[in-house]
């Protein structure tokens, strides 16, 4: 199948207008699941890039050596040290069970779980975290996956299996592995029918393959992003992406809900590839004005300042571009 640029007028009908009528967290409350002691940026870029482009809450569910530290990085963020690694998980006698029991009683607070951004490969981090996936599926929750969730993914395939609410995001070489668990012999297919083939053996989930241009397919569509980026590849920008798409999902459930008055033109099947769509574009649009004013001095903190700007720039864009 062509990948196509999808209609902005429909994706920009998940946008809220800010209303004086509206009250906090209607914009949407997000949930991040990583952070650990190695790996506290990861939340921090997926959170604030949320809040930046529009959400009204944050929560970033993490391990107790993170939580200072992501915290000492943002006041706007909400920061739970609940998160275990398998070593302080024995020494504080905290099971998995109980950790699982204690942050999903957050989750009738939140619209969109994000999970894996610093979340490591630690035993009982994964198993934790995978068993928050399948209790945000028991919600009906909308689940972005990327970086160590997606490891967790290539392990146990069947965590999202057929649940079309989950976003993978996954790069090059994860992109390869989630193809391999699958068995997909990625040399039989051209790059932008991957995705599709890829998406259709997991049941439908949503999947961005990140790359020079992005392909996100259901398995039903095709979908590309090629706005132009920057040319540096520091780490964080795919959990600035992972921030950005949680935006746009949780926008597209206050869209279902009816919270603000719309057209009612966008279908519930389309509203994950259109929040991933217009993810990538905002992300590649911070990226590439964030290289344009540092060159290879940019550091992924810098794409942060510009996604007010992108934004923006994809509501002014032209219909048919």
């Amino acid at each position: 199948m062509s990948a196509r640029i999808p209609d902005i007028r429909l994706v920009r009908q998940l946008i809220p207008s800010l209303s004086s009528e509206f009250h906090k967290g209607q914009a949407g409350r997000l949930g991040v699941v990583g952070g650990s002691e190695d790996y506290t940026g990861a939340p921090y870029f997926s959170g604030i890039a949320a809040m930046k482009l529009g959400v009204d809450l944050c929560h970033i569910f993490c391990e107790p050596d993170a939580a200072t530290v992501i915290k000492s990085y943002s006041p706007d963020l909400i920061v739970h040290p609940y998160m275990r690694t398998t070593e302080k998980g024995n020494v504080n006698g905290s099971s998995k069970e109980d950790i699982v029991s204690r942050i999903s009683t957050v989750f009738k607070r939140l619209h969109v779980l994000v999970v894996g951004p610093g979340l490591s490969r630690d035993t009982l981090m994964q198993e934790t975290a995978r068993e928050l996936i399948l209790k945000a599926r028991q919600d009906n929750m909308p689940i972005v996956i990327d970086a160590d969730g997606l490891y967790l993914v290539q392990k146990h395939p069947d965590t999202v299996q057929d649940y079309k609410k989950a976003v993978l995001t996954p790069n090059i070489v994860e992109f390869n592995r989630l193809c391999e668990s699958k068995k997909i012999d990625v040399s039989k297919f051209k790059k932008e029918d991957i995705v599709q083939h890829l998406s259709k053996a997991f049941g439908g989930v949503t999947i961005v393959q990140k790359g020079s241009v992005d392909y996100i397919s259901n398995g039903d569509k095709v979908l590309r992003c090629d706005t132009e980026g920057g040319l540096k590849r520091m780490g964080g920008q795919g959990d600035i992406l992972s921030g950005l798409i949680g935006t746009f999902l949780a926008w597209g459930k206050g869209y279902e809900d009816g919270v603000w008055k719309h057209e009612n033109d966008v279908k519930s099947d389309d509203i994950a590839m259109y929040a991933a769509w217009a993810a990538c574009d905002i992300t590649r649009r911070s990226a590439h004005i964030a290289y344009s004013k540092h060159g290879r001095a940019v550091l992924t903190s810098n794409i942060l300042d510009y996604i007010g700007d992108s934004y923006d720039q994809f509501t002014r864009q032209d219909d048919s571009s």
